[in-house]
C-alpha cells in the first residue's frame, strides 16, 4: 500500500514544491497505477491497525516532500550533496536515537545481519539516493516518481525466480495494468 501511494504523493508534491504541471490525463493514470498497487497489496494482506494506517500516511506524506524536495535541491546542489546533507543535518536525532535502540547485548546480532545493514546503509540508502534525485531532477519529480510503482513487482519477480515462488495470474494481470499505467503517466506528465 505504502509503495502504491508513493508515486501519488511525489507527484502532488512535484506540483506544490517543484512547480510541475502534468497534463490532467496524468493524474488519471497515476491514481489508477496506485489504486491497482495499493488494492492487490490490500487484497493480499491481512488486517491492519488504526493507529498503523495513520503512521503509514504520515510516512507517505513525509517521504513523498523529502522525494520532491531532494529533487529540487539537486537540481541548485547537486544529487550526491543533497542527500550527503541530509544525513548530516539529520545526525543530532539519529544519533541519540541509535544509542537509545542499541540492544543490551550484541550476542544476538550475527554477521549476516550487520552485512545486511551495512549494504541497506551504503547502497540502497546514500548510493541509491544519488542516482534517485538525479532521476528526479533530471526527469521530472512527477513523470519519474511514477516508476515506484513498479517496485513491488519486481521484488515479486524476484522472489519468483531467486525463491521459486508461485506467480499467479492475478500478479501478471496487475502487473501489466500498472505498467500501462505508468508509461501513460510519464507520457502525459510533461
Amino acid at each position: 500500500v505504502f509503495i502504491g501511494l508513493l508515486p501519488l504523493a511525489t507527484a502532488i508534491f512535484g506540483v506544490l514544491r517543484g512547480g510541475e504541471r502534468p497534463r490532467p490525463v496524468f493524474w488519471i493514470f497515476s491514481a489508477a497505477g496506485s489504486l491497482l498497487v495499493a488494492g492487490f497489496a490490500l487484497i493480499q494482506g491481512g488486517g491492519s491497525s488504526p493507529l498503523g494506517d495513520a503512521y503509514m500516511l504520515a510516512s507517505i506524506v513525509v517521504c513523498g516532500l523529502g522525494y520532491a524536495e531532494g529533487a529540487r535541491l539537486s537540481r541548485r546542489l547537486g544529487n550526491w550533496q543533497v542527500i550527503s546533507w541530509a544525513l548530516v543535518l539529520s545526525l543530532p536525532l539519529m544519533l541519540p536515537l541509535s544509542f537509545y535502540f542499541t540492544p543490551d547485548s550484541w550476542s544476538g546480532v550475527g554477521v549476516p545481519a550487520l552485512l545486511s545493514l551495512a549494504y541497506v546503509s551504503l547502497f540502497s540508502m546514500l548510493i541509491g539516493f544519488v542516482f534517485w534525485y538525479r532521476g528526479l531532477a533530471q526527469g521530472g519529480i512527477a513523470a519519474v516518481g511514477q516508476l515506484q510503482l513498479l517496485q513491488p513487482f519486481f521484488g515479486l519477480l524476484l522472489a519468483s525466480v531467486i525463491l521459486h515462488e508461485k506467480v499467479g495470474w492475478a500478479l501478471v494481470a496487475v502487473n501489466i495494468a500498472v505498467i500501462l499505467c505508468v508509461a501513460a503517466a510519464r507520457r502525459f506528465a510533461k
